[in-house]
């Protein structure tokens, strides 16, 4: 008797360790659908689940119209029963046997749970045994509201449909708690017979089975005889909805990073659908210049969250309208530049109104030109950045270190920034390298942030500030440690270089914006890749940054497609739509204020005429101007002289603003109040170091090549050279061989073979300038 009564504990033991364990952990296995709302929860968009259903992820609520229609349809007493209904499944069989066939189910909500958890297995009475077990399992594990929420997530509702949400998306184009009484109670029938659904066949079987629970509802005084009346007049679903396609390249972003998941993003949809109009209208604009892609993204600044994103235009498949552009590195044409002329000013190399040199330019074979082909013989640097010079810039990096820019680089995690700097050479700074739009955007959000931080956080910095943006609304950013130091740029500099930004020119529609009130302070920079491939604007207020890409997704560029013209007007229209915010609060205690000189910007030498600028704390360390020179003349400032032609009483100094002779022969064209300096009186000119400079070739040594005319015959080279005494006289020598005396205006035609030459100019003041030339045609 002991044996049998252990035997006997054993075998409970043993069932109710085996009935605890039949249900699995995981009770659905199926993939689901990528779904992706706003921050406000309305649906984006959704992609598919892998198995080509559209099952979206579980549902943790179910709206009350629902939970009333399916309890009277399927499961009248399902607040009641523990997972099966004795009366139901005695009434089926009796009903069964007598029709000697299946005609009536027993089966509760939570047995057909168990049903769609098993993949709908045979209906033996063997496996409604089965399912009958596991349903007061699940009953235990389970409340009543997780297992109506489970049905609802996997109920099928016809073709690739399953689950409550998405069916209420395809047949009615609404979420679930926005359906009427009727429309929630035709979902609420189908999933007993889904074939119901196809559009134009079975409407009248349809309609009988919806309409006879709306009937039941109202007997049972869920609904009032109103409702009622209404609900039988609607019209069931004629044709299937197409899901929201509101961010289609955003929700893709989602899906690869949450696949199978429900992400409440970050997008405001209100702000995302405004964009999108704003993308639209452009498009019918630049697609007349068969400019067919786009990209625009926002970003909050203090969040650092996404809250309007277009990964490309309303085009079509022929246009590549899949490519997701604000992701795809593009050649990034002037973008960098402000990021070239923060860092020098930040190492204090460079004053912000500090005279650059804009003369033609020839290094280690590479030539940069302008975008209108001119010099400006020396320019201030900040003109220089917003008038986008190419020139100044290619020499500015030259003088930086163009490995010292690519470390920079680096520091703002420009992800496609990958190559070494001489993979790049100093092409770096007008387009030679590529990045995304995302990782620009999000440089300009950083810089707007450290000034903002700089302010909140009592004059200190985070460690962090260039992180990505999230696409998440729950996300926070972390900016890391808080300290006295900054990482990457100072909110003196950061400040400073977008001071400069706002006096870029508008677009033509917005060139007169300071003279409006409501006009807001924007710091924008434009870019345009070589051929016209990439037309670039990104900006940032210290609420917002924004990124406008323009072009073709293959790449093909066209004629007029600029940042100004194509991407800068976007740019503004989308500023337009968001909220207006002040500039950013001066950081003074970054910033000091030195005295520098009028004319050339350096640091002022006690001959120049100087005035106060606030510039970065660091410019203390910037080099004082070399172009301020003491001389002697006479007492009518008509000549200079010396001691030694005349006598003490007739000399007066001056001080003079002299640049170098290339850079005053193109200088005083475009400034008439440019003097050159006033030659020597006779006599005086011995002691002179009158100077001269190549305007072509610049290079001491060069290679050349001959261009043809259409007769087929060579063009010839036109050597030039500037002197900085109008009245020089310039003897030229070819191989030592003496060809021609000029004056006034020095250029030299050479038609030569193919052949190696030294070309050696002298002046009449005995200055000498040689250059080589191997000629290879």
């Amino acid at each position: 008797m002991k044996n049998k009564k252990v035997l006997l504990y054993f075998a409970i033991l043993l069932g109710v360790v085996f009935y605890y364990f039949s249900l699995p952990k995981q009770l659905f296995k199926t993939p689901t659908s990528t779904v992706v709302t706003a921050k406000n929860n309305e649906l984006l968009g959704a992609v598919i689940a892998e198995d080509g259903q559209w099952r979206f992820p579980e549902l943790d609520s179910v709206p009350l119209k629902f939970k009333h229609c399916i309890l009277q349809f399927e499961d009248a007493y399902f607040e009641y029963h523990p997972g099966f209904n004795p009366l139901s499944i005695v009434k089926s069989l009796i009903t069964n046997i007598k029709a000697k066939k299946v005609v009536r189910g027993g089966s509760t909500l939570t047995q057909q749970v168990i049903r769609l958890s098993r993949n709908h297995k045979g209906r033996t009475y063997l496996e409604k045994i089965k399912e009958l077990i596991l349903a007061t399992r699940l009953e235990f594990g389970y409340s009543k509201k997780e297992i109506l929420n489970l049905y609802a997530s996997h109920a099928p509702y016809g073709g690739n449909v399953v689950g409550l949400e998405m069916a209420s998306w395809r047949y009615f184009g609404l979420q679930p708690h926005q359906l009427s009484w009727a429309e929630t109670a035709t979902l609420a029938v189908l999933p007993n017979a889904p074939s119901l659904i196809y559009p134009g066949k079975n409407q009248e079987r349809l309609k009988k089975k919806r309409d006879k629970l709306l009937y039941k509802l109202y007997q049972r005084n869920i609904i009032d005889s109103l409702t009622y009346s209404l609900a039988l007049e609607e019209n069931l679903p004629q044709k299937p909805y197409k899901l929201p396609q509101i961010a289609p390249h955003f929700v893709q972003k989602v899906h690869k990073n949450y696949q199978g998941k429900r992400l409440q993003s970050s997008i405001d949809i209100y702000l995302q659908h405004k964009i999108n109009s704003i993308a639209n209208k452009h498009y019918q604009q630049l697609k007349q210049n068969e400019v067919y892609n786009m990209a625009i993204m926002v970003v909050e600044v203090s969040s650092r969250k996404v809250l309007a994103y277009i990964g490309n235009s309303p085009t079509d498949s022929l246009h590549h309208n899949f490519v997701d552009n604000v992701e795809a590195p593009r050649s990034t044409g002037s973008v960098l530049k402000p990021f070239l002329y923060a860092q020098m000013l930040q190492t204090g190399e460079l004053l912000p109104t500090q005279l650059v040199a804009d003369v033609p330019t020839e290094i280690a074979g590479y030539t940069p030109k302008n975008f209108n082909l001119s010099f400006d013989g020396a320019v201030p640097a900040n003109e220089a950045l917003t008038r986008s010079l190419n020139i100044p810039a290619v020499r500015m990096l030259r003088s930086y270190g163009l490995a010292k820019f690519r470390a920079d680089l680096q520091d703002y995690q420009l992800k496609h920034i990958t190559k070494p700097a001489d993979y790049y050479g100093l092409s770096l700074i007008l387009g030679g390298a590529e990045a995304s739009l995302w990782d620009v955007t999000k440089s300009f959000a950083a810089y707007a942030s450290i000034i903002n931080h700089y302010d909140l956080s009592k004059f200190r910095y985070y460690k962090n500030e260039f992180l990505n943006p999230f696409i998440s609304n729950d996300a926070q950013p972390d900016y890391g440690k808080l300290q006295e130091e900054y990482e990457t740029i100072d909110a003196g500099t950061a400040y400073t270089t977008l001071e400069t930004l706002t006096e870029v020119n508008r677009p033509e529609t917005e060139v007169s914006w300071k003279y409006f009130d409501s006009a807001q302070k924007i710091a924008w920079k434009t870019g345009t890749s070589f051929g016209n491939k990439d037309a670039w604007a990104v900006g940032t207020t210290p609420k917002y940054a924004v990124g406008v890409w323009v072009g073709n997704s293959d790449g093909e560029g066209r004629p007029e497609l600029t940042g100004v013209g194509s991407a800068g007007p976007i740019l503004f229209d989308v500023f337009d739509a968001l909220p207006k915010s002040d500039w950013f609060t001066i950081p003074y205690e970054n910033l000091t204020t030195l005295n520098v000189c009028k004319k050339s910007g350096y640091l002022a030498l006690p001959i120049c005429e100087s005035e106060e600028k606030l510039v970065p704390i660091n410019g203390i360390k910037a080099s004082p101007c070399p172009y301020h020179q003491l001389i002697q003349v006479d007492n009518n400032e008509q000549y200079r002289v010396n001691a030694n032609c005349v006598s003490a009483h007739q000399i007066k100094s001056k001080p003079w603003f002299v640049l170098p002779p290339l850079m005053a022969l193109y200088y005083q064209q475009h400034n008439s109040d440019y003097v050159v300096l006033p030659n020597f009186k006779q006599g005086c000119e011995a002691l002179s170091n009158h100077q001269m400079e190549f305007i072509f070739p610049t290079k001491y040594k060069s290679e050349m090549s001959l261009t043809k005319k259409l007769d087929g015959s060579e063009n010839s080279i036109l050597l030039k050279l500037t002197h900085q005494n109008q009245h020089a006289e310039v003897f030229w020598y070819i191989n030592e061989n003496f060809i021609k005396k000029t004056t006034q205006y020095h250029e030299l035609p050479f038609a030569p073979s193919k052949g190696f030459y030294k070309v050696t100019a002298v002046d009449n003041f005995g200055n000498e300038e040689v250059r080589l030339i191997d000629v290879k045609n």
